[in-house]
């Protein structure tokens, strides 16, 4: 339930009315569970994967999660009663922007599109991709779309595709169908389940990606070709889609990849890839045990901030942006909510400058140890003064 004043995108509610997207009541806007192919509500859809593919074990195998296409994220907010970390993706369409749905209800989300360019994550990130209707052309242009989804996957990990392709016999979805079934074959992707949840009349299928590279090596046509890892830069930031398939990662002795460990666990585990290169052991190790100290012993002790009110925390670089400092100021107090935090490590000399800036916007400021600055956002806007 959130402040329908703080979304006020009525166009969904209308338009989604029949399948349970959101409701407007009084002065909130509420979210039931439902969607499109959500029919018996998203909890019981959730329950439903595990159930029929118990592998998937919710929070302690498959803890991180890209959700395509997630519409007022319901699927990634449900998901995060099984200790599931859901990042949820949304391009801005007639609906509005939807992640502003999901940024409200306190659920990680982006907005962005697989179109030409790579998404701003790392290779081999999510333990499972899930698209519901994502309305995403996998096959178009010459399967680039799902090769960019192959090169964020884990190796082992999973694609979750939900949508009308799998289980109806039309000619457009048959057509669909063996499209798909040709790229992930192509791609070495296998089918792991295929199903059709009656009572909500709907299917899906579950695909993996494999775990070596060897599937690659080993097929008739080398269609798409393996990526040259000396000429591929290893960037996701305003790259191009790839064409070709990124070798997979090995293990330090020279074994296939193995899956991280369960969470909690996972989290103090170094991933495989750090054990390739030393000197990123011990920057691990550091910077693990700087910032246990920190957060425990001051951020939520010792800074005066009401955690409590605090679900979404964007954390962030500067450093190698190349803005000018009033910018990186201007674009903070755009996104951070009124009543809503900055916090800053750095320098005297750059937290004083920070400081006027934010002063400035009418924020309150209080510095403390010398080395950190505390932003609270008010309601102050600048009145628009006509000049005549």
């Amino acid at each position: 339930m959130i402040w329908y004043n703080s979304v006020p995108h009525p166009k969904l509610v209308e338009y989604k009315k029949d399948q349970n997207w959101v409701v407007k009541s009084g002065d909130y806007l509420v979210f039931p569970g439902g969607g499109t192919q959500f029919k018996d509500g998203v909890t019981n859809y959730i329950e439903s994967i595990e159930k029929t593919f118990p592998e998937i074990d919710w929070g302690k195998h498959i803890r991180v999660i890209l959700d395509v296409g997630c519409g007022v994220a319901s699927f990634g907010g449900y998901l995060l009663d099984k200790n599931v970390i859901t990042v949820s993706l949304a391009p801005k369409d007639e609906h509005e922007a939807q992640i502003q749905f999901a940024l409200e209800r306190g659920i990680p989300a982006t907005l962005s599109v697989i179109g030409t360019q790579k998404l701003a994550f790392p290779d081999n990130a999510y333990d499972m991709i899930h698209c519901a209707r994502c309305r995403v052309h996998w096959d178009g242009d010459g399967g680039k779309p799902l090769m960019e989804l192959n090169r964020i996957l884990r190796p082992g990990g999973f694609f979750v595709w939900s949508a009308t392709p799998v289980y109806r016999d039309d000619e457009r979805d048959k057509k669909v169908w063996k499209a798909m079934v040709a790229l992930t074959e192509a791609i070495c992707w296998k089918v792991v389940k295929k199903t059709f949840f009656d009572s909500a009349g709907v299917g899906l299928v579950i695909y993996q990606k494999p775990v070596s590279s060897s599937c690659y090596e080993n097929r008739r046509e080398n269609n798409p070709p393996l990526c040259d890892q000396n000429n591929r830069s290893n960037s996701s930031w305003y790259a191009s889609l790839d064409s070709c398939l990124v070798p997979l990662p090995t293990s330090s002795s020279g074994n296939t990849y193995e899956w991280p460990a369960p969470w909690p666990q996972r989290l103090n585990n170094k991933p495989e890839r750090l054990s390739q290169k030393t000197d990123n052991e011990d920057i691990f190790d550091e910077d693990t045990k700087h910032w246990a100290a920190l957060v425990s012993d001051v951020y939520l002790g010792g800074l005066s901030i009401n955690w409590s009110s605090v679900r979404n925390v964007m954390d962030m670089n500067a450093g190698y942006g190349g803005c000018d400092v009033v910018e990186v100021v201007v674009e903070m107090d755009r996104i951070v909510r009124p009543g809503g935090y900055v916090l800053v490590q750095d320098t005297m000399p750059m937290l004083n400058k920070l400081s006027s800036i934010l002063q400035s916007l009418h924020w309150s400021v209080n510095l403390q140890q010398e080395q950190f600055l505390v932003a609270k956002k008010g309601f102050w806007r600048p009145h628009d003064k006509v000049r005549k």
